[in-house]
Parts: structure tokens; C-alpha cells; sequence
């Protein structure tokens, strides 16, 4: 599963430069409990994730205008990830401007179910 380096490039490009829906929800993300950090823009072999969950193995891709993928490119790039043992969610890009909170939420609940409960506690 290493990562091209036209991957590896085209990821750092798309770090400064996210959609709108993308900079919403990567807010959101960054900010989560250490034990389902979530990576942007990640190069997973020839092709580059919008959001990646490494524990939970899950892809998240916004779909919207920004991405000028035809459905043959997407179909491709899922059956991809899905040959490497990652599942691939997408999110249309209209649903997390309406509420992006919300959409992290269920990214949140959808990647524990996937890795269990957190083992993690609290300091206090």
C-alpha cells in the first residue's frame, strides 16, 4: 500500500488548497480523541484519500464539485482501496456544509463500531 510519489506530491498540493467542505470537516477531525486520529489528504498507492482513519482502515471521500473524478475513475479507485483492505465511505460535499458536526459525529460513531471501544481514560 506505499504511496506513489505523484501521490505523495499531489498530497502535500491538496493540504493547502481543501474545499471548503473538506477545511469544514478537517476542523472537526483534527480534534478527536488521539486513538481514531484521522490523516487529510493521505496517498494511499496511486491515489490520494480526502480523510483517512488508519485505525479503523476507513477512507472518507467528499464528493462534490471539486473532484473531477468520472464514476469509471471512482469505480476504479475504490475497487483499489478495497484490494488493500480499506473501506471507502462517501460523503456528498452538501451534506457536511449543511452540517458538518453532525457528519463528524457519524464518522466518529461509524469508525469505533469498526475498531471497538477506546481503552483510552481520561486524565484527571
Amino acid at each position: 500500500m506505499r504511496a506513489t510519489a505523484n501521490a505523495m506530491s499531489a498530497a502535500r498540493r491538496y493540504r493547502r488548497q481543501l474545499s471548503l467542505p473538506e477545511q469544514l470537516l478537517w476542523r472537526l477531525l483534527r480534534q478527536v480523541r488521539r486513538d481514531l486520529r484521522f490523516r487529510r489528504q493521505h496517498p494511499i498507492g496511486p491515489y490520494v484519500a480526502d480523510f483517512y482513519c488508519a485505525v479503523a482502515k476507513m477512507v472518507i471521500e467528499i464528493d462534490g464539485a471539486s473532484h473531477n473524478h468520472s464514476q469509471g475513475t471512482d469505480e476504479r479507485r475504490t475497487a483499489y482501496l478495497h484490494s488493500v483492505g480499506l473501506q471507502v465511505l462517501r460523503i456528498p460535499a452538501a451534506e457536511v456544509l449543511a452540517d458538518p458536526e453532525a457528519v463528524a459525529d457519524a464518522l466518529l460513531r461509524r469508525c469505533e463500531r469498526v475498531t471497538g471501544p477506546s481503552t483510552t481514560q481520561p486524565r484527571g
